[in-house]
């Protein structure tokens, strides 16, 4: 069986407060975008084995999110042995949740391949302990993520039709890197009400909050923000802790694209 494990971007990303265990509570919209990796299972005779291709990715394969992801349900539920390719095309370090991604289509194609009938709560409990946004993939539906990320409200955001551009300059900032620049603080107004509003508002009020520490640090990135308002883009916005930067646009950016031939650029219809 063969999916293919989808990114996301965030709109909007307000760091609130730090927690007692060290992370952070957030508040921003994730929604799904078609740049995607391809995952294949099949049942194995002998022992599982886990391959991949496509994009380095670091660390040892049985590292992987993956990985993981099919040991959790092997211990529960006694698995056979599977045979996982990865093929890795969404950049790591990006802000896209690409592992997240993976690790949650894992379970998912192990819950159809293996007949589990486990529920999307289900899937979610399974998939929270491997990633704090991996949990999102398996409804795979715009959602307003609070708290680690992980806890899922419903919203209202539509942007069927609009086009997108991502670029992801092959500059990898971790998690931790991110998050050692900010100051969370409550916003004066809610992320839910400011995305509300028509998105030719969002420019001057929807703000991923990692942008302050991180621009400074890497001034590329302000950079293609402004060359992405510079082509037309309605909204453009850092994903996530970085470093992908996205603009959308109510028509098709017009070639040839002002960017490097190494930075890695996807666009497509939401």
């Amino acid at each position: 069986m063969i999916q293919f494990p989808n990114a996301k971007i965030n709109l909007g990303l307000q760091l609130v407060e730090k927690r007692p265990d060290g992370f952070h509570n957030l508040v921003s919209c994730f929604y799904p975008v078609q740049w995607t990796d391809a995952l294949e299972i099949l049942p194995a005779q002998g022992e599982s084995t886990f391959t991949l291709s496509g994009l380095p990715v670091p660390g040892e394969p049985k590292a992987n999110l993956c990985w993981k992801a099919y040991q959790l349900l092997q211990k529960d539920f006694g698995l056979p042995p599977i045979q996982m390719h990865l093929h890795k095309v969404i950049p790591m370090g990006a802000g896209l949740g690409g592992g997240s991604s993976d690790a949650a289509f894992t379970l998912k194609i192990l819950n159809e391949l293996f007949k589990l009938n486990l529920s999307s709560e289900q899937l979610e409990n399974y998939a929270r302990p491997l990633g704090s946004d991996c949990a999102f993939f398996v409804q795979n539906k715009p959602v307003l993520a609070v708290e680690k990320g992980d806890v899922f409200e419903p919203i209202s955001v539509d942007l069927t039709g609009w086009y997108i551009l991502l670029v992801y300059p092959n500059l990898a900032i971790s998690t931790a890197e991110a998050y050692a620049g900010v100051s969370p603080r409550f916003p004066e107004n809610s992320l839910k009400t400011l995305l509300a509003q028509e998105i030719t508002a969002w420019k001057d009020t929807v703000v991923n909050d990692f942008e302050a520490s991180l621009f400074p640090k890497y001034p590329l990135l302000q950079e293609i923000k402004k060359q992405l308002y510079g082509m037309g883009a309605v909204y453009a916005s850092m994903s996530g802790s970085g470093s992908t930067m996205y603009g959308l646009f109510k028509t098709p950016p017009v070639p040839p694209l002002p960017f490097p031939k190494e930075y890695s650029v996807w666009q497509g219809v939401l």
